[in-house]
C-alpha cells in the first residue's frame, strides 16, 4: 500500500522547497545537463522568489527564464536546482519538450545559443 499525503501537506512541503531554492543572497538556479549530469549545458537563474505558493501538489516556477549563452553542446536530459549558495536543493528533474518537469523548445543545445525554459514544475509524489 502506498503512502498518501493530503494536498495541504504536499503544498506545504513544496513551499518549503521553494524557500530552500530562495535561500542565500541571490537567485537560485537550474542546471540543464546531459544524461547522468555528465555535462552541464546551460545554467539558468530563477526569479526571486522562484515560484508562487504551491497548488494542488505542484510547485510551478516562474517562467520563462533563459541562459543567453549555453555552456556546452549536447542533448538535454536532466536538471538540478541549486540555491544561490550552490547547494543542491533538488535533482533528478526530467527535461524535454512535452510534459517533463523542465520544458524547453528543443533538447538539442549548441554551445553559445540561448536556452529558454518555457515551463518548470515540481510535482509532489
Amino acid at each position: 500500500m502506498a503512502v498518501n499525503y493530503s494536498t495541504l501537506l504536499k503544498n506545504a512541503r513544496l513551499d518549503l522547497v521553494n524557500d530552500y531554492i530562495n535561500a542565500g543572497a541571490g537567485a537560485g538556479y537550474i542546471e540543464i545537463a546531459t544524461t547522468g549530469h555528465a555535462s552541464v549545458l546551460a545554467t539558468i537563474n530563477l526569479a526571486i522568489p522562484p515560484a508562487p505558493a504551491a497548488a494542488s501538489g505542484v510547485l510551478t516556477l516562474t517562467m520563462p527564464q533563459s541562459d543567453s549563452s549555453a555552456d556546452n553542446t549536447g542533448t538535454a536530459a536532466e536538471a538540478k536546482i541549486f540555491d544561490s549558495n550552490n547547494l543542491e536543493v533538488i535533482g533528478g528533474l526530467t527535461v524535454g519538450t512535452g510534459s517533463e518537469d523542465i520544458v524547453l523548445d528543443s533538447v538539442s543545445i549548441t554551445q553559445t545559443q540561448t536556452v529558454t525554459i518555457n515551463t518548470a514544475t515540481i510535482t509532489h509524489g
